[in-house]
């Protein structure tokens, strides 16, 4: 028979049937399931019966529970009484986390500290018995029987206590959609409940209040620190600059703060004292200008003061007059005329007053130039001075600004300071966000226990168990007890059963005692197998199990031997390269064998060992392959089998068993049929029937089943074995 697939297709042929489907030998998963339920009724039915009487009886021993219910609102929004900005940002509480957050507060471990302290819950013994707890019974919380007094150790374990329980009976529940919180408590006294759920909520409020001012407490202390540093560091910085001004002379009249808040001299006195004798020269040399103009300007003491004085021109006016009166009399008396003559004296003697007014006017002329000169040059000397204490005053007013400077931004910072500090005081003040909607009230009708809903679930528990133990009873009574369960269970021929002998140490001296009980079942065996085809024995089987150490290699190595002592030419074949044990049956090497065939050595003469004491021949498995799959997916174990029956009557196959692994379904698309072994009372039979289905997935044919170590005790047969395997990692030195 061919054997060319690919792992693939070996994987596509032995892939499990689904849930659902029918089952390798045809019958339904449920069906099976169904037979396992008729088969363990009465189990079933008792744990049914057990487990809702139980629940009954637990239901009406249990203390009833009380639970009552307070609703508060938590809004995102805080109503602020004040405009001033707080630490937190102003959208903190619009984050998606907020409502768990508050849900998370509101079942803290610090709230029912809280609470336990604002309730004293410590040292109410009524508050313990509501819960069935008696703190008295235990030495680390002491007694309070007699009125005494409890030690603060034992009253901080009895407030842990008290922690512990209200943690434990508390509910939080958020009414989906909405702002609503349910907080409820449960406890076996109804006034017990609602007092603990309506100080719960109240603390909650409190906490909440309380948090909100204690979030500035360490901004306020540190400005507090802060300014009183930079109270003192102004303090130093303005003495310093008044001490610098004092000592320097700098007075400044008035002082301004300019748009960023600095400190500016307006004024000075030596700058005041410039500008006024600044003024007072300007005039000065006004006058002086103006007293050397008019000097300049009348050199004949006829100029604009002659002309402007009021005397000088009364009496040149009385000379007119005085002229033109004499002037008159000529033109009718001579000079001598007496009254001529008197008005000629008159006439010289106002020019003599005129003479003698216009030289005292000449002469101030000269006084006031001298006089205004004077002043000139001893304003023009108090300026210089001041100029030269005014530059003084400006070299020193550097250091002076300095310290001006040092002095404003210390009062600045104060100032800010100052102000965040007072900010601060008022940001907490704010509405509340949290309002009491329903306050608790004690409850009428217990919430457990509930007689139904625990009859439901215990009778649900009762079904889950039963199936359970059902399947696990299956399970481990599923294994193949006897022989004749074969046909029964597995539907494909019984060649025979190999019983359990106590002299398992040497089963090669077995087999070769004709008379031993092992040598007589395999030869039953064989002479089952010459019935199996129309030609007899079959040329070439392959030997295979479910899993390992159930005594394939040894029924594959019996078989060949039994077959070798007819005067058939046997070989035996060492296909299970994972962990090959034939060669220790014929205490032969395993340095090569199938493993080199497979990879390209066609000259299998030399991989086959004759003249090891028996009367067949061997190919050991050979040096251990990285993937034995990927050697039998070829043709060449085909090849193989064609070739060593053109020289060989028979050829055995010892092929790996079939738990997880594809190498016995492709070793046996290469023989004739297939040999499959089963030990009794281990593998179960649902496992041993999806190895058959594997197998016939892949068109492979059975001759029939051997059943090893069969108790004697039950079939009256006596044999022994021991067995170990180890897949993929180091091979074993005992007998399979």
């Amino acid at each position: 028979m061919s054997s060319n697939l690919s792992l693939g297709q070996v994987e596509e042929v032995v892939r499990p049937s689904g849930v659902g489907n029918a089952s390798p030998l045809g019958l339904p998963i449920l069906l099976h399931y169904w037979h396992v339920v008729l088969r363990w009724k009465f189990v079933i039915i008792g744990i049914m019966i057990f487990c809702v009487v139980t629940g009954g009886v637990i239901t009406l021993l249990m203390t009833p529970q009380y639970r009552a219910t307070a609703r508060i609102e938590i809004s995102r929004d805080q109503q602020k009484v004040t405009n001033v900005q707080g630490l937190d940002a102003e959208d903190a509480g619009k984050d998606l986390e907020f409502y768990q957050t508050q849900y998370s507060l509101l079942g803290a471990h610090s709230l029912a500290q809280r609470v336990a302290r604002e309730m004293q819950l410590a040292r109410e013994p009524a508050f313990f018995a509501a819960h069935g707890v008696n703190p008295d019974a235990d030495p680390k919380m002491g007694s309070t029987e007699g009125g005494r007094a409890l030690t603060a150790e034992q009253r901080a374990e009895r407030e842990k206590l008290a922690v512990l329980l209200l943690e434990k009976h508390i509910s939080i529940s958020p009414l989906r959609g909405s702002a609503l919180v349910d907080v409820g408590y449960t406890s076996a006294v109804p006034a017990w409940s609602a007092r603990v759920a309506n100080v719960w909520i109240d603390q909650f409020i409190q906490t909440s209040i309380d948090r909100r001012f204690a979030s500035t407490a360490d901004a306020r202390k540190f400005l507090e620190n802060r300014l009183e540093g930079l109270r003192t560091k102004l303090q130093e910085s303005e003495r310093s600059a008044v001490q610098y001004a004092t000592q320097k002379g700098i007075v400044a009249l008035s002082t301004s703060r300019n748009a960023e808040g600095k400190t500016e001299s307006q004024r000075t006195l030596a700058a005041q004292n410039l500008e006024t004798l600044s003024q007072a020269l300007a005039i000065a040399k006004a006058e002086r200008v103006g007293a050397e103009s008019r000097m300049q300007t009348s050199p004949r003491g006829v100029g604009e003061l002659v002309l402007n004085s009021a005397s000088i021109a009364a009496m040149r006016a009385k000379r007119a007059e005085i002229a033109g009166e004499r002037a008159r009399l000529l033109e009718q008396f001579q000079a001598e005329y007496p009254t001529v003559q008197a008005l000629t004296q008159q006439l010289r003697e106002t020019d003599a007053n005129i003479a003698r007014e216009e030289s005292r006017v000449s002469s101030s002329l000269s006084a006031s130039y001298r006089e205004t000169l004077a002043r000139e040059r001893q304003l023009q000397e108090q300026v210089n001075e001041l100029k030269n204490a005014l530059a003084r005053e400006a070299s020193d007013s550097i250091q002076y600004n300095i310290y001006r400077r040092d002095a404003d931004t210390n009062r600045e910072l104060y100032d800010g300071l100052l102000q965040r500090y007072k900010e601060i005081g008022v940001a907490g003040v704010a509405g509340n966000n949290i309002s009491v909607v329903d306050r608790a009230e004690p409850p009428v009708q217990p919430v457990s226990p509930r007689l139904v809903l625990n009859l439901g679930i215990s009778l649900l528990a009762g079904i889950a168990l039963a199936c359970g133990a059902a399947l696990i009873l299956d399970q481990v009574d599923e294994g193949l007890r006897q022989p004749d369960q074969v046909p029964r269970q597995l539907h494909i021929p019984l060649l025979g059963g190999v019983p359990m002998d106590s002299n398992a140490g040497d089963i090669i001296a077995a087999l070769r005692d004709p008379k031993s009980s092992i040598s007589e079942a395999y030869l039953t065996i064989r002479s089952s197998l010459a019935f199996s085809t129309p030609h007899g024995v079959p040329k070439s089987m392959a030997v295979t199990s479910t899993r390992e150490a159930e005594g394939k290699s040894t029924t594959a190595f019996a078989v060949a031997l039994i077959l070798a002592r007819t005067g058939k030419k046997v070989v035996l074949v060492d296909a299970d390269m994972r962990s090959p044990s034939q060669h220790h049956f014929f205490d032969a090497k395993n340095n090569a064998g199938l493993t080199n065939y497979l990879a390209g050595d066609d000259n299998w003469h030399q991989l086959v060992q004759r003249h090891l004491g028996f009367e067949m021949a061997l190919m050991p498995a050979g040096p251990t392959p990285p993937s034995a799959a990927e050697l039998l997916s070829s043709d060449r174990i085909d090849k193989l089998v064609a070739t060593l029956l053109e020289e060989f009557d028979h050829v055995v196959v010892d092929a790996p068993p079939l738990l997880g692994l594809a190498d016995a379904v492709l070793i046996a698309r290469s023989v004739e049929g297939v040999l499959f072994v089963a030990q009794a009372n281990r593998v179960p039979i649902r496992g041993i029937r999806h190895a058959i289905g594997r197998l016939e997935a892949a068109h492979a044919r059975f001759f029939g089943a051997v059943v090893t170590k069969v108790d004697s005790g039950r079939t009256g047969y006596g044999y022994g074995y021991g067995y170990g395997y180890g897949y993929g990692s180091s091979q074993q030195d005992a007998v399979s």
